[in-house]
């Protein structure tokens, strides 16, 4: 045996804690000491069962609690390797997975722009007024600034058919609660945003999934489901969308709005990112009015934490209805987030800083091009983050490669949280809103591509 075996049976025998703890804390200590190296290949079970005079169980305790504490990987039909500790990347927003969520990048010449108006707007206000219960659905001021908001999107709407929400997610679960009862189904493109795919699974309604094309959606799908089971509603996230950073043509909109209202089935258009893209293409409530509620927030385009949504109904009595429903799951948006978007959206503060995030957003996409440039994917100057397909070529699933890359501080997500068919893509999303600035964007983007480029050179050390 190598003094490596000797140093763990030496070892093994002084420790008063079971062998399946004391290992991982033996590698743990190797790799402090340069004894084993990360990528460094150890025994399998049964030859490291023998070297240490331990019973195959007890090492593989000891290999999975390895795992647990992200000393080890294991590989099917490779083996398992020495992880090692990473260095991680700094991050942004609160979030401990760098990458993983998806929000706007932070524009640093902005923060003492919002704190100084934020305290101008609070010291003119009451405060108790802001500690009351409020009109559901806004005050008419609030109303107002969120039709306005939405003016370059939807142009003539009025203000009561407008309410304001607690966020897009609030909205989407009162809208879907409206929609469709548990059983009933509603159907959207085969990749969704996971929160859709939450809502549904709380209230029981079943999501059915429409082919897709390069395009989106496949309009004659959506038509043969309406023929054979009428879904309760069409879900789309139709600019950017979350996660592939499609936009719809105006072309594939108005193939499925023609769906829609021939078969009467109701529309929920999940904007988020629409106000993001300047040219973008006409919004689904524009093609089908009578059927469509349209939702947006300010959550992608000023901040996450800014959780405040702006309604628009088809009209002022369906509005009533959806504010029936709102109230029933979140009573009211929170006052003091409602009167900072306001202030934000009258002052020109939210439009500057929407320009900025877009400015910001191009330029981390076009460090994305340069440092995936070898890794086809899909983007968008107008978009915060993007979805790389994992080419056949390369040996890593979906899930293993987002998991190697969490351990180095960069979250990025595996298309099964993205997938309404039960086929999940062998794709990450990574967004490029979380790293604090273009350097760190770009670290953690080169990280990404030498994992894919190089994720097995390992050697195996003489145990």
């Amino acid at each position: 045996m190598d003094s490596l075996t000797h140093h763990w049976l030496k070892r093994l025998s002084e420790s008063r804690k079971p062998a399946y703890m004391t290992i991982p804390d033996l590698i743990e200590e190797d790799l402090a000491s340069g004894r084993l190296r990360p990528r460094d290949r150890l025994p399998g079970l049964r030859d490291l069962a023998d070297a240490l005079q331990l019973n195959y169980t007890t090492v593989a305790r000891a290999y999975a609690e390895a795992r647990k504490r992200g000393l080890l990987d294991s590989r099917a039909g490779s083996g398992t390797f020495v992880r090692g500790k990473t260095q991680t990347l700094p991050l942004a927003g609160g979030s401990s997975v760098e990458m993983s969520m998806n929000m706007p990048p932070e524009p640093p010449e902005f923060a003492a722009r919002l704190a100084e108006s934020a305290a101008r707007v609070l010291a003119a206000t009451d405060p108790y007024r802001l500690l009351r219960y409020q009109d559901f659905g806004g005050t008419a001021a609030d109303r107002a600034a969120g039709r306005n908001w939405l003016k370059t999107r939807l142009p003539d709407r009025d203000d009561d058919t407008m309410l304001v929400c607690p966020g897009i997610h609030s909205a989407l679960v009162a809208l879907v609660s409206q929609y469709a009862r548990p059983g009933d189904t509603i159907c959207l493109d085969a990749l969704a945003y996971p929160g859709i795919k939450a809502i549904a699974s709380q209230l029981g309604v079943r999501l059915q999934a429409l082919p897709r094309d390069d395009e989106g959606p496949l309009p004659h799908a959506f038509e043969a489901l309406c023929r054979t089971a009428l879904p309760g509603a069409f879900y789309c996230n139709p600019t950017l969308q979350n996660p592939s950073t499609l936009t719809l043509s105006t072309q594939r909109r108005e193939a499925l709005a023609d769906v829609a209202l021939r078969y009467s089935v109701p529309i929920i258009e999940d904007d988020a990112y629409g106000l993001l893209q300047p040219d973008a293409p006409v919004a689904m409530a524009t093609l089908a009015p009578e059927l469509t509620c349209y939702v947006t927030g300010l959550a992608k385009t000023l901040g996450a934490g800014l959780r405040v949504a702006y309604l628009s109904a088809p009209g002022a009595r369906h509005a009533q209805r959806i504010a029936g429903a709102l109230r029933a799951t979140t009573v009211m948006p929170s006052p003091f987030t409602v009167l900072l978007a306001t202030q934000w959206i009258n002052d020109g503060t939210a439009h500057d800083m929407l320009g900025a995030i877009r400015a910001e957003s191009a330029a981390r996409q076009a460090i994305a091009a340069q440092e995936l440039s070898a890794w086809p994917h899909d983007a968008h100057p107008a978009a915060f983050h993007l979805w790389l397909p994992i080419p056949p070529h390369c040996d890593w699933s979906a899930p293993e490669l987002a998991l190697q890359l969490r351990n180095q501080g960069i979250g990025a997500v595996a298309g099964a949280a993205f997938s309404t068919d039960g086929n999940a893509p062998n794709a990450i999303r990574v967004c490029l809103g979380g790293p604090q600035d273009r350097n760190d964007c770009r670290d953690a983007l080169r990280r990404i591509a030498d994992k894919l480029d190089d994720p097995h050179h390992l050697h195996m050390p003489m145990l």
